[in-house]
């Protein structure tokens, strides 16, 4: 499993090139754009001594006369994340402002967009697209390069599916802002995870490769790319919990196509205990630094506004049918009950096959009051603290886990 991805190719101008150009090759063919097609902008790579260990590779934009140009300046040592994050940053401005008559405002991309898709790049393409320089003879006395190879077979997400099965994916509000440590992989690789699956999946969609290249052809005369986005996809998206719902129900299907075994007890009440807890930050006084703190899910249905307390409560939702996967027992039939008062609250379907994979079954809504909820959610609870005094009482058990269930 990809964390941090530290691997690196020695670059040399004449294999960059090449390199760059198979690149370019294989996102162009992820956009659907033709081997051959026409573009306008002029992509220079600048190589120099690597200075320090992890150097920054940078995108410069300008304009000259009608014609964006960019130069991407970069170590002759680099990782192979961000030579490839560079490339694609690169090669989407490029067609991004193919039509941008603008004099000083080039068009502006997510992090996810360029993360996700030069991730799913360098997974699909059966090719080598990533080269270094020869660096040593093999047993034969041919010189050989570090070649970073994708092997035909290899399923894309299939590095991508292995963290989110063990990590909580992102919202897409969480994508659309990361954080530097995200960007760099040092939030055990669920930002680069979820971008590529969000990517993948945007490009699944029907028509997905036209709407994508609409998508950046309307970014330069969009105030910006969440105003864009939501233009080409309106027919799909009409508000942000329109790609949230639409998010979530992604995750949990690629999740489920490759369960693993089942967690530990010991595992399992730590993953349950992390569901049910809401983070809260609070100041005891207006000028004073936050404090943070968890808080139960019934605490946050009595005191947090129906809007906050919704979307709580959708992502509580998800988390635990994801985890409800490859929880032990007793855990999973606890979770199944947990999500079925939960969907009720919020006036979804009740959630059956308790002791199964757990799906939301079709049948009629049902709205249940706040304080039926409550009691519900606390009669829950007394059995979650039963079991686990039974648990405690036997340490023997805590290691057991079960085989996972496939969902069908």
């Amino acid at each position: 499993r990809e964390v941090a991805d530290k691997r690196q190719a020695s670059m040399e101008p004449a294999v960059m090139a090449v390199s760059a150009e198979r690149f370019k090759t294989a996102l162009w063919s992820q956009l659907g754009f033709k081997p051959d097609a026409a573009w306008s902008g002029q992509i220079v790579l600048a190589l120099h001594p690597v200075q320090w260990a992890d150097e920054p590779v940078n995108v410069i934009i300008n304009r000259l006369f009608d014609r964006w140009n960019y130069r991407v300046e970069l170590p002759d040592t680099v990782t192979r994340t961000r030579y490839a994050r560079a490339l694609t940053a690169a090669l989407l401005l490029e067609i991004a402002n193919r039509q941008n008559r603008s004099p000083d405002h080039s068009a502006e991309l997510p992090a996810w967009l360029t993360d996700g898709l030069a991730r799913h790049v360098v997974a699909a393409e059966p090719t080598d697209i990533l080269l270094s320089y020869p660096g040593k003879k093999n047993v034969k006395d041919v010189w050989e390069s570090r070649t970073e190879k994708n092997f035909k077979g290899y399923a894309p997400l299939t590095a991508a599916r292995a963290v989110l099965q063990d990590q909580t994916p992102l919202t897409f509000d969480q994508l659309s802002w990361p954080t530097d440590e995200q960007v760099n992989g040092l939030d055990g690789g669920v930002y680069q995870a979820c971008a590529e699956v969000f990517v993948a999946e945007l490009l699944a969609m029907r028509n997905g490769e036209g709407r994508m290249r609409e998508w950046l052809a309307t970014l330069p005369g969009s105030l910006n790319w969440q105003t864009a986005f939501y233009q080409v996809y309106r027919d799909d998206f009409k508000r942000p919990l329109d790609v949230e719902k639409w998010w979530s129900l992604r995750v949990i299907r690629l999740a489920s196509h490759d369960l693993g075994p089942r967690w530990s007890l010991a595992d399992s009440r730590a993953r349950v205990t992390e569901i049910l807890a809401v983070p809260v930050e609070y100041r005891s006084e207006p000028t004073a630094l936050p404090t943070y703190a968890t808080i139960s899910l019934q605490n946050a249905i009595q005191n947090f506004t129906p809007e906050q307390c919704q979307e709580v409560l959708r992502l509580k939702l998800r988390d635990m049918e994801m985890a409800q996967l490859r929880l032990a027992q007793p855990y999973a039939g606890l979770v199944a009950g947990y999500r079925q008062v939960i969907a009720e609250y919020l006036g979804g379907k009740r959630a059956e096959n308790v002791n199964g994979t757990g799906h939301l079954a079709a049948s009629p809504r049902r709205f249940a009051s706040r304080k039926e909820t409550l009691k519900q959610l606390d009669t829950l609870d007394a059995r979650r603290r039963a079991a686990e005094e039974r648990m405690d009482a036997n340490p023997a058990t805590q290691n057991r886990s079960g085989t996972a269930n496939r969902v069908p």
